[in-house]
């Protein structure tokens, strides 16, 4: 299933970004750490240009996660009834079971975290301290992947300092040695961020320190998001399982417990916290939950071995089971929605939908690039960029005129087919009336609106302009309103929305 959705669903606007970063050849990038860009070059290397080769990390992503998670537990329980359920509740979750096909920064960094929590199991079970190393290289590479691996830190520090080995480990070599090679692996970042200004820390500061009011719409917001990508039935049967092994764990002083579980509840909360003022984003907590996954199935083995009641035991395994079941029946479901299904059941905030259906856009554009001579495309935010990047293929220079922090040390995009060339300005409304454009010399004259359609409904409106008298500055200087990002500059969506 997820071959067939990452061969046949367009690509959503954020892989199409992503996979424009893997033609470039610079060491990071503005909005996340580099990794996702070399996974989809692996891919396309393999696959060509197509959602298959863009999507191919994703999927193998999920299969090494899954024979992670699968030895983890056969080496806490030895128990393969633990093991099955640790494999089949990630098919269970919408998260993995369908949306491990859509590449993401956080598809990316799930193997590496769960191999770095896998190598301190395998450290646990053979007292090795050469596991620490391994480690280490696991949470380079997690943090090479994406920021929010850091979440991960109290796990290993709960993991080190709670149980009563922690002299050992504090006073030997191996976890600082574990912490430079990370540091090292993660080198090209920091690398990128001095050259740059530190301009990817400063950014994620500002998004995460930002001052917004306490909103209970956005708390509802998240969790139904995890009812709905882990599971209505999954999630409480999850945290039920992580709970009891958090209890477990410190109560005892027992050290993969005490990891699991942490690895899930602190990232939650944090982002249960933030949900009280901010939208969290769909993937963001996506890397813990495997975790509890793993901590789940666990648990429902050391309830037999607690003296638990007989009631409880065989309630808790009728529950996993229910979850399972009803959770991969559902993913089933969304299967099927997307790729038969004729209609369109949440109108505009369908997710996939929402990005969708540009293909409509991309024939006008090249229809008016014959009409009108234009021989570039410039745009005015990033998703329109990469879609119109991606269904051109250099077939067409295609330019974000604004927002060019995004795009510092890209290749030149062929400004010998811009420069004193006529262009095409193709642009999401309202976007097209912002006051940036009183920046610049450019002389606009409208051609077309066209609407983006899918299942009948209107996602979108794009407004087509022909450009003349002006080219678009790459590089311009970092205090410009074209360089910021809009975050970065202090002015939200909405606010770019209403001007």
């Amino acid at each position: 299933m997820r071959l067939i959705y990452a061969g046949v669903l367009d690509l959503r606007t954020d892989e199409a970004y992503y996979w424009s970063w893997s033609k470039e050849s610079v060491l990071s990038f503005l909005d996340h750490p580099p990794a996702i860009a070399w996974l989809i070059r692996f891919g396309t290397a393999i696959f060509g240009d197509t959602t298959t080769g863009v999507r191919f990390s994703g999927i193998v992503a999920m299969l090494v996660t899954q024979l992670l998670l699968a030895d983890i537990v056969r080496r806490v329980t030895h128990d393969m009834r633990a093991v099955i359920f640790a494999v089949l509740m990630p098919e269970a979750a919408l998260y993995y079971g369908l949306l491990m096909a859509k590449v993401a920064p956080d598809t990316a960094m799930i193997p590496f975290a769960v191999a770095m929590l896998w190598s301190l199991v395998r450290l646990h079970e053979s007292g090795n301290p050469r596991w620490w190393l391994a480690a280490g290289l696991f949470a380079g590479l997690a943090l090479l992947s994406k920021f929010t691996a850091i979440m991960l830190l109290p796990a290993v520090a709960a993991f080190v300092l709670v149980p009563d080995w922690r002299r050992r480990w504090l006073l030997s070599s191996y976890p600082w040695r574990a912490a430079l090679i990370a540091v090292i692996v993660f080198s090209p970042v920091l690398i990128w961020n001095a050259q740059h200004d530190w301009a990817s820390f400063r950014f994620q500061f500002v998004r995460a320190v930002a001052d917004r009011q306490f909103s209970l719409r956005t708390v509802g917001e998240f969790i139904g998001m995890q009812f709905g990508l882990v599971g209505f039935v999954l999630l409480p049967v999850v945290l039920f399982g992580v709970t009891l092994t958090a209890w477990r764990g410190y109560r005892t002083r027992e050290p993969v417990a005490i990891l699991l579980s942490t690895a899930v509840l602190v990232p939650f909360l944090y982002f249960l916290w933030k949900s009280l003022t901010l939208r969290v984003g769909d993937t963001w907590p996506m890397f813990l939950w495997p975790a509890g996954f793993a901590a789940t199935a666990i648990n429902l083995v050391m309830l037999s071995k607690e003296g638990v009641s007989e009631r409880m035991i065989k309630s808790t395994f009728r529950w996993a089971r229910v979850a399972v079941v009803s959770g991969i029946g559902f993913v089933v479901g969304v299967f099927f929605y997307y790729l038969a299904a004729p209609w369109n059941l949440i109108g505009r905030t369908d997710p996939v939908g929402a990005e969708a259906g540009y293909e409509q856009v991309v024939v006008r554009a090249r229809e008016q690039l014959r009409a009108t001579g234009a021989t570039w495309i410039a745009t005015s935010d990033y998703r329109t960029y990469a879609m119109l990047r991606w269904h051109f293929n250099g077939q067409v220079p295609v330019v974000q005129i604004n927002e060019r922090g995004r795009f510092q040390g890209f290749r030149d995009p062929g400004m010998d087919l811009i420069k004193d060339h006529p262009g095409l300005y193709v642009g999401r409304e309202p976007d097209h009336r912002l006051p940036l454009w009183n920046l610049t010399t450019a002389k606009r004259q409208p051609l077309e609106r066209v609407e983006r359609i899918w299942r009948g409904t209107v996602m979108d409106t794009y407004a087509l302009e022909k450009l003349t008298g002006w080219t678009p500055e790459l590089a311009p200087p970092p205090d410009s309103p074209l360089f910021r990002w809009r975050v970065l500059a202090g002015v939200l969506e909405r606010d770019a929305v209403a001007s």
